[in-house]
C-alpha cells in the first residue's frame, strides 16, 4: 500500500562533495531572489521581490474568499474580502526574508531551497490590522496561540498538511501586524498570497501565511509541523532546538559596475565609485553599517541616509572608495540598536536557518 512517505524524503546534510542537485534545481527555479541591482529601489517592485512557495499557488477566487476566525473566541467571525475592505486601512513598508536565506553557503550544505543572499525584498504592504479583529471576535482569558491557515497543500517529510504558522497571542496583537490585500497599492498577485495575507513585521518570511483562509485561537501551544518541526534552530536531527522568529540584522551590498555573464564578478573602472546597499534587522532599527573591501580584514563605517519607510523598512547605506586596479572581495556589515551585528563566520544549523554571515562581493578593477 502506498503513503505519502513515498512522495516525500527525510530531511537531510549533503555530504561533503556533493553538488545542487536536480531536486533543489527545480525549487530554485520555482523560486526566485531579488536582482542584487533592484536593491537601488526603496520599495521593491512585485515582479523583483523575493518568492516562495512551499506547495502550489492554489486557484483562490478573490470574490468567493472567506476569512473565519475561530476556536477559543466568544464569537466566530466569518468576513470576505469586501468586508475586510471596510475596515480600517493601513500601509507599512515591511522589509521581508526568507528564513533559509544564505543556507547554500553553510558548509555541510542543508538540503533545501539553495539560497545565497537574495530571499528578501521590501513591499508596501496595505490591508487591515489584525488586533481589532481578533478582540471583536474575543479572545478566551487563557488563549495561547493564534494559528494561520493558508489554502495551500502538500506534503513536507511524510506529513500531509494544510501550510500552518502560529503566533503568540502577545504577538498577534501586535497593531502592525496586518491582514494585506495590496502589494505596493495593487491587489496582491497569485504568488504573493492573493487574495489575503499576514504580514508580520519583523519576523522571518515563514511567518507571514500566503493565501489566508483561517485563524485559530489555541489554548495550547501549537505542535503543527511548520512550528514544531520544520523552522527550528537545532545542531542535529534529535535536538528539540528553538523556533526561527525575529529577523537577524543583515546588509547587502549592491553590485557595483558590471557583471561577468557567469560567475557575476563585477568590473570596475578606476576612480571614484559609490558603493551602497541596504540594511535590515527584526529585533531593533539598524544603527551602524561597517564596510570591506579586503574580505574583512579591515572594516570602515559607511554613511546611513535618513530612514525613509518606517520602522520595519530596511535602511539604504553607502560608502565612497577609490580603488586602484587589482582584486577586491567586498562586503558589508549591519549593527542594530539591541547590539546584534553580523557574524564574519555564521554559526551552523541542521535547517540552515538565520544565516546571517556578512555577503562576498567579487570585484575586479581594471588597470586603465
Amino acid at each position: 500500500m502506498t503513503t505519502v512517505d513515498d512522495a516525500s524524503r527525510p530531511s537531510r546534510i549533503a555530504g561533503p562533495d556533493e553538488g545542487i542537485s536536480a531536486e533543489e534545481l527545480q525549487l530554485a527555479a520555482r523560486n526566485h531572489g531579488i536582482p542584487l541591482e533592484a536593491l537601488r529601489y526603496d520599495v521593491t517592485p512585485a515582479g523583483l521581490h523575493y518568492l516562495l512557495v512551499h506547495y502550489d499557488i492554489p486557484d483562490v477566487i478573490p470574490a468567493a474568499h472567506t476569512l473565519t476566525v475561530d476556536g477559543a473566541v466568544e464569537r466566530r467571525l466569518a468576513l470576505d474580502l469586501a468586508a475586510l475592505r471596510e475596515r480600517p486601512r493601513v500601509s507599512h513598508r515591511v522589509t521581508l526574508e526568507c528564513a533559509g536565506n544564505g543556507r547554500a553557503l553553510l558548509h555541510p550544505r542543508p538540503v533545501s531551497q539553495p539560497w545565497l543572499v537574495e530571499a528578501v525584498g521590501n513591499a508596501e504592504w496595505t490591508g487591515t490590522p489584525l488586533a481589532p479583529l481578533l478582540r471583536e471576535a474575543g479572545l478566551a482569558p487563557d488563549a495561547v496561540d493564534v494559528v494561520f491557515t493558508g489554502a495551500d497543500h502538500g506534503v513536507e517529510r511524510g506529513v500531509e498538511q494544510d501550510y500552518q504558522r502560529a503566533l503568540p497571542v502577545a504577538d498577534a496583537l501586535r497593531e502592525e501586524v496586518l491582514l494585506a490585500y495590496e502589494m505596493n497599492g495593487a491587489p496582491l498577485l497569485p504568488q504573493h498570497g492573493s487574495p489575503l495575507r499576514l504580514i508580520v513585521p519583523g519576523w522571518y518570511g515563514m511567518a507571514h501565511v500566503k493565501w489566508l483562509r483561517n485563524i485559530r485561537v489555541l489554548t495550547e501551544p501549537f505542535e503543527g509541523y511548520q512550528n514544531a518541526v520544520a523552522y527550528r534552530l537545532r545542531r542535529d536531527a534529535d535536538d528539540p532546538g528553538v523556533p526561527v522568529t525575529r529577523i537577524e540584522p543583515r546588509a547587502l551590498v549592491r553590485p557595483p559596475g558590471f557583471p561577468d555573464f557567469m560567475s557575476r564578478t563585477r568590473v570596475l573602472r578606476p576612480g571614484l565609485c559609490t558603493v551602497d546597499g541596504r540594511a535590515w534587522s527584526g529585533h531593533a532599527p539598524v544603527t551602524a553599517v561597517e564596510v570591506t573591501t579586503d574580505g574583512g580584514v579591515t572594516w570602515a563605517p559607511a554613511r546611513l541616509d535618513e530612514p525613509t519607510g518606517g520602522a520595519w523598512a530596511w535602511r539604504r547605506w553607502h560608502y565612497e572608495w577609490t580603488p586602484e586596479p587589482g582584486w577586491y572581495v567586498l562586503g558589508a556589515r549591519a549593527t542594530d540598536a539591541s547590539g546584534r551585528t553580523q557574524p564574519v563566520e555564521a554559526p551552523w544549523n541542521r535547517g540552515g536557518f538565520a544565516n546571517n554571515l556578512v555577503q562576498r562581493v567579487e570585484v575586479v578593477v581594471l588597470a586603465e
